[in-house]
């Protein structure tokens, strides 16, 4: 036996879900049925995934030796010295 219920929805689904019902010469209550059914049929959603957690650096030693943190340029004429080292490597 069916029964009656009340049911709010947000006022742009609702038109949606009556213009597909129209559109398939059908009522409104028979595709809320259909919609509740296919879902409740539906097997357990698969678990989510366990995040994986990025590597963590095991590496040890510290600033290089000369590099004062509180002193911007000598970080980058450390960054400066690496840049020439890289370009003296490829060539």
């Amino acid at each position: 036996m069916a029964r009656r219920t009340t049911v709010r929805l947000p006022e742009d689904l609702l038109n949606q879900a009556r213009r597909k019902a129209a559109a398939e010469g059908r009522t409104l209550t028979s595709l809320i049925e259909d919609g509740l059914r296919a879902i409740l049929n539906e097997g357990p959603r698969p678990a989510k995934r366990k995040r994986i957690a990025p590597r963590i650096s095991k590496a040890t030693g510290g600033l290089m030796p000369g590099v004062d943190l509180t002193n911007p340029w000598t970080l980058q004429e450390a960054e400066d010295f690496e840049y020439v080292r890289r370009l003296q490597r490829s060539e």
